[in-house]
């Protein structure tokens, strides 16, 4: 008997394409894939990717820190309405907020993330911008587990995007933003598929993997 598809919950703060895409990919991939989105969550209403979860047929829920008097607060809420979903993996699809301890604590090794930049080099809020000032040759994303820092977990999967002379920080992020999709769908697939093991800094999909 095949496994049960993995439940994935995704957190969205925007247009939801990396979302749409996993939508995509699950509905082509049918059972093949090995997860379904159970719910999506966002930090603020009226957000395309809600559109799109509600599109769907998918439960969704908001969290919004202007809602809780506490950074805390919205995080105990967060966690708590993502756990109401029991999922096995939580995948931030474009999700703009930083957890905090409590989340954590509930799906620390679960949290999936991605990142416009080839981590360790240009973490934080502007890492396309960053490789561009700093004259890089090539570029990327990075699919990361998330942990207490910031953009600093363990690395799952990365992708490599050439700087072109032309290029400006748009120009630049629409193409990360390409391979950036395509990377998450793969590594959501494989970690759900294959099962994985976190040793230190370092993640084994398929090997001695769990769920």
């Amino acid at each position: 008997m095949a496994a049960r598809p993995a439940r994935l919950v995704v957190l969205v703060s925007g247009s939801g394409t990396n979302l749409q895409a996993l939508l995509d990919a699950i509905a082509a991939g049918k059972d093949a894939y090995g997860a379904e989105i159970v719910a999506v969550g966002a930090d603020r209403s009226a957000v395309a990717g809600l559109e799109r979860a509600e599109r769907a047929g998918l439960p969704t829920f908001v969290c919004s820190v202007k809602d809780y008097a506490t950074r805390e607060e919205w995080d105990a809420a967060l966690a708590e309405a993502t756990a109401a979903y029991e999922p096995d993996l939580v995948v931030s699809a474009g999700f703009m907020k930083i957890v905090g301890k409590e989340f954590l604590a509930r799906f620390g090794g679960r949290f999936v993330n991605t990142h416009p930049a080839l981590l360790p080099s240009f973490p934080g809020a502007h890492g396309v911008r960053d490789a561009l000032a700093y004259g890089a040759k090539v570029t990327g994303c990075t699919v990361h587990f998330v942990d207490d820092g910031v953009d600093t977990g363990p690395i799952i999967a990365q992708g490599v995007v050439e700087v072109r002379e032309t290029d400006d920080e748009a120009a630049l992020h629409e193409r990360i933003k390409e391979v950036e999709r395509q990377l998450l769908v793969d590594v959501v697939g494989r970690l759900a598929r294959n099962g994985y093991s976190i040793e230190g800094r370092k993640v084994h999909v398929g090997e001695h993997g769990h769920r």
